[in-house]
């Protein structure tokens, strides 16, 4: 079977859970900034979790399927529509032969995720199929799709038709607020802010910028931080946030020149010449990545423990949905 795109949507790329192990060689994990959102949607059509999909943002293409199929679609409220016919989030969808599946923009949520029965049949690169298209590596030929392409899908029994109606209970499906509190590791440079420059940081309410994507969310709004008196290390610049260099774990706080907050997502950069005030913890980015330009984000700081039972929580969270959706 085959997915024929007739229009792309916004920023539509083939993810998956990521590549993990090659941050070292400059080459980030990529995959769905909300897995969550991806797993469900796989788990509803009897895929594997970690199966490609399709990951939609604000604005959802337009396909149409060349054989009988189960679809679902998790994440940001894109209402899907079947032929002109709205149809349900969070449930198995069966798709006709030659119809079409389009998207109403997101009501609320930025990024949605169609799992197709099978899962999408693009080559494995280093173990997984996510694009990296700063890259051009992964997915489909390495970037977002476009008209005209036409998307392989991995053959399933037609027993697999038969979990059409299947929907996820409601205490596990995700709330998309519009104002949301991350939770922060405090770094190694936050040292280099004026007290009173931290005590801002965390108190201030940050906008979401429109340079948000998958490499990073940039924020705006709260006020300009300041440094404390130092001496630019030879190599870092006259800059006050430039450090000589250093790595970046995956929700990185940058602040370039203590003005704007940059947090960095799954299509980053390793390394480079900012200092980092922090890292927001693993289970939160995907709420940053769910929200749309303008909305509201705060930060608060945690210890490692209170990081890592947030984690546990979040690893529980979806065995239970795992468990719900088998």
């Amino acid at each position: 079977m085959t997915i024929n795109v007739i229009k792309p949507g916004l920023a539509t790329t083939v993810q998956d859970t990521g590549r993990e192990g090659f941050y070292h060689l400059g080459i980030p994990p990529s995959g769905a900034l909300d897995p969550y959102s991806m797993q469900m949607a796989n788990l509803l059509v009897g895929n594997n979790p970690d199966d490609a999909v399709l990951e939609m943002t604000l604005l959802g293409p337009e396909l149409q399927f060349t054989e009988n199929t189960l679809v679902a679609v998790c994440g940001a409220g894109m209402v899907p529509m079947v032929d002109n016919q709205p149809a349900n989030n969070n449930t198995a969808l069966l798709i006709a032969a030659g119809q079409r599946l389009r998207f109403a923009p997101a009501r609320q949520g930025c990024r949605a995720y169609l799992a197709v029965a099978g899962g999408i049949d693009v080559p494995l690169v280093s173990g997984s199929r996510s694009t990296y298209t700063l890259g051009a590596l992964g997915g489909y030929q390495g970037r977002r799709l476009a008209a005209g392409d036409s998307l392989p899908v991995l053959p399933v029994t037609a027993e697999r038709l038969q979990l059409e109606g299947k929907t996820v209970p409601e205490d596990l499906l995700t709330a998309f607020p519009k104002s949301v509190t991350l939770r922060m590791l405090p770094g190694l440079y936050i040292h280099r802010l004026t007290e009173t420059a931290v005590d801002n940081f965390f108190a201030d309410t940050w906008h979401v910028s429109t340079e948000a994507d998958r490499t990073g969310y940039r924020l705006k709004g709260g006020t300009p931080l300041t440094f404390k008196p130092e001496e630019p290390p030879f190599g870092a610049g006259s800059d006050p946030s430039n450090i000589v260099d250093a790595c970046y774990p995956i929700g990185s706080v940058q602040v370039p020149g203590g003005l704007e907050p940059i947090v960095l997502l799954r299509d980053a950069v390793s390394g480079g010449g900012y200092m980092t005030l922090g890292t927001v913890i693993s289970c939160d980015l995907p709420i940053l990545g769910q929200l749309q330009p303008n909305q509201q984000v705060q930060f608060i700081p945690v210890t490692l423990e209170e990081a890592l039972a947030a984690r546990r929580a979040s690893q529980h969270r979806l065995a239970e949905l795992t468990q719900a959706l088998r």
